[in-house]
């Protein structure tokens, strides 16, 4: 091969992948709320499921990114073993349909995708239009550096060194190994599959050299999933697992059927004019029988992966004692695929509904220890307080992290919300602990409430339960739950100013001391305070709402 060759094939290359990256970033920004809906809602039927992985993957072109977000509502509890399971499976059928697109040879009219979708992209203001533009974009672009590659390697066919080193191919294992190793480089199977078609379009090789490189790439696409399984729970680490047994049944099946049987010449004579779609026709092929011989024993992967992956006593990240679970780990907020962030959201809501309920309780906790001067309980109150305090340090800090690698606008501002959340259920936490700390004052000053004020301040502490309890809802209605937090919060003011102009009569009237009435006077401010964090957090989960349905 000449230089100009050696350049002609790495520019298509780039173009090759980076139009399979746009187009992949355009499908997943048009459909990723759609996405993790019809994922999060998946029952365990495993028709459905299979049917749903295959649908979710074809359109977002891509099984790791659909893999890489089954680890993560594993790993976040959304979804069980099992649910995975038949979503993988369909991931590795849908992921086939970039092989049958490139094996159309559109390559003519690439040309005029690229055109349509860049001038979208650039000329276009309508966020929606601009991603289908990146899609049309990132396909012409596709098909524009899968021409180069073919065009470059070409030479290649006449060169008897290389002819020699492919002959070596037909060798199972050397196939084989050499498909994982470079599927596992450029960590996308469709891409590495989409080069090897390039490369039999150009006649350096055929069918039976290219079957077992195939078979090697569908191992060697489960690195990103691996990758993205490190420092997650052990139920996510056995999605992966599922992943990777999946693929190795099937390399291990059609090997020996490549082996014994004529399938090869069958493949080779559906589509003899054709080695790239003999390559995309064997692909799907492998796909959908693997997929067929594991259906009826699926549900044995989960109790599989579970008998290779042992529960880890520490399973769990500790601080004073307390269990958290895993966020995802802000180094896989890098993955190429933009759904990453549908897995950021999901961890994070679900660490901000584990941080409401700790400030819940110290809430509730805080009016007992104000009652019964408990010391005990005081130190509990102040220990959980740490913990949200920690939490709304570490759910702050990588909100920061996913914010900078968020691709959308509708994306940035969720995370601002959430990071606006965190930081008011921290305040709610703080105004418990100042309720909690009163009782060291009565304690020490020997301070005694009025009958009325106690009623008042139980009225208070169940107003403050209730309060409490709607944020932890998950309502059908979110407009609906938005107004009822509304009303509460203007029931919490209206509260405050009556039990405060009660206060000023009981001082006139003598029945309520100097310290008493300060101590009163504070709790109802931290009372008002409290609505006003409760508030805050609706309104911002409305916005979020809101996002996610546009």
């Amino acid at each position: 091969m000449s230089l100009s060759n050696i350049m002609g094939l790495l520019g298509g290359l780039a173009l090759f992948l980076y139009g399979m990256q746009m187009m992949s970033n355009g499908l997943e920004q048009t459909a990723r709320n759609q996405m993790r809906d019809i994922l999060k809602k998946i029952t365990s039927n495993r028709i459905t499921g299979v049917l749903t992985g295959a649908l979710i993957t074809a359109v977002i072109q891509s099984s790791s990114a659909t893999t890489v977000m089954v680890v993560g509502f594993v790993n976040s509890g959304i979804m069980n073993l099992e649910q995975a399971t038949w979503i993988i499976m369909g991931a590795n059928i849908g992921t086939t349909i970039t092989g049958q697109l490139i094996a159309l040879d559109v390559g003519a009219i690439a040309p005029l995708f690229a055109f349509i979708g860049v001038a979208a992209v650039v000329f276009q203001k309508n966020e929606k239009l601009k991603h289908v533009g990146e899609i049309l974009a990132g396909l012409g672009v596709l098909f524009i550096g899968m021409n180069m590659m073919s065009s470059a390697m070409k030479p290649l066919a006449n060169e008897p060194q290389f002819v020699n080193m492919l002959t070596k191919v037909e060798n199972p294992i050397v196939g084989i190994l050499m498909g994982m190793v470079f599927t596992a480089i450029i960590q996308s199977s469709s891409a590495s599959v989409g080069i090897l078609q390039a490369l039999a379009a150009s006649g350096v090789i055929g069918l039976d050299s290219a079957a077992f490189i195939l078979f090697g790439q569908n191992i060697g696409t489960c690195i990103t999933a691996l990758l993205a399984s490190i420092g997650t729970t052990t139920n996510a680490k056995r999605t992966t697992l599922i992943h990777i047994i999946f693929n190795v049944f099937g390399t291990i099946v059609f090997t020996i059927l490549c082996l014994i049987t004529p399938l090869i010449s069958i493949m080779q004579h559906i589509t003899p004019a054709s080695v790239p779609s003999q390559i995309a026709n064997l692909h799907t092929l492998f796909n959908i029988v693997t997929t067929l011989l594991l259906l009826p024993i699926g549900s044995f992967l989960p109790k599989a992966a579970s008998l290779i992956l042992r529960d880890r006593k520490d399973e769990a990240r500790t601080k004073n004692g307390m269990f958290v679970k895993y966020l995802l780990d802000p180094k896989n907020v890098h993955t190429e695929t933009t759904m990453i962030s549908v897995i950021c959201i999901e961890g994070i809501r679900n660490e901000l509904s584990r941080m409401t309920a700790m400030a819940k309780e110290n809430v509730h906790d805080s009016f007992d220890v104000f009652e019964h001067c408990d010391e005990e309980k005081f130190k509990e109150v102040e220990s959980r307080e740490e913990y949200v305090d920690f939490l709304n340090k570490e759910i702050s800090s990588y909100i920061t992290n996913a914010i900078t690698h968020e691709a959308t606008k509708a994306g940035s501002q969720i995370f601002n919300s959430f990071y606006t959340v965190t930081s008011n259920i921290e305040r709610i936490s703080d105004h418990a602990v100042n309720i909690a700390g009163y009782y060291k004052m009565i304690h020490e000053k020997n301070i005694i409430f009025s009958d009325n004020a106690n009623l008042e301040i139980a009225e208070i502490k169940d107003t403050c339960d209730q309060t409490m309890d709607m944020l932890l809802e998950k309502p059908e209605n979110i407009v609906k739950w938005h107004e009822n937090v509304t009303c509460m919060e203007q029931k919490i003011d209206d509260m405050t100013e009556h039990f405060r102009n009660n206060m000023y009569e009981r001082i006139q009237d003598g029945k309520c001391s100097d310290e008493g009435s300060i101590l009163f006077s504070e709790m109802l401010t931290d009372f008002e305070r409290i609505g006003d964090h409760a508030l805050n957090i609706s309104n911002e989960i409305l916005k979020i709402t809101m996002k996610e349905i546009v």
